[in-house]
């Protein structure tokens, strides 16, 4: 059974990416971080490892996708309130990210999206458990 998560995408400027999401408050683990690679810590079971394009080609026989221009993957990350997905979405554009999505508010859950410089699409969830709707 897998114990960690390892999501892998591709950036045009590691440093740049680097300070994005330092900025946003995460650190990274310099054991898996060098000029090729950063392993960002999201926390103790999550790591995003942004590599540089040209070495993510050598795990891949796919063309890159620009996520500037098609959506590859959506990364939703959990917030411990309303509050903090509006600080996180406030940084983030700060930061150089984007608005992509318009905040939406189910009663029970509470989202805001950014994408960050190389046009990745981050969802910041808030989930109220008390309000969650019987189905």
């Amino acid at each position: 059974m897998a114990t960690r998560v390892f999501i892998n995408l591709p950036v045009k400027d590691l440093e740049r990416s680097m300070a994005f999401f330092n900025g946003l408050g995460y650190s990274f683990n310099p054991q898996f971080t060098d000029d090729r690679a950063a392993c960002m810590v999201v926390n103790e079971h999550i790591y995003v490892m942004m590599l540089v394009e040209s070495y993510f080609k050598t795990f891949t026989r796919k063309e890159i996708s620009n996520a500037h221009q098609a959506t590859e993957v959506l990364l939703a990350l959990d917030a411990a309130s309303r509050e903090e997905v509006q600080q996180t979405i406030t940084k983030a554009t700060e930061l150089g990210g984007s608005i992509y999505a318009e905040p939406q508010d189910h009663g029970w859950m509470y989202q805001h999206s950014f994408a960050d410089p190389d046009g990745h699409q981050w969802e910041i969830v808030y989930m109220d458990p008390t309000n969650i709707p019987n189905s």
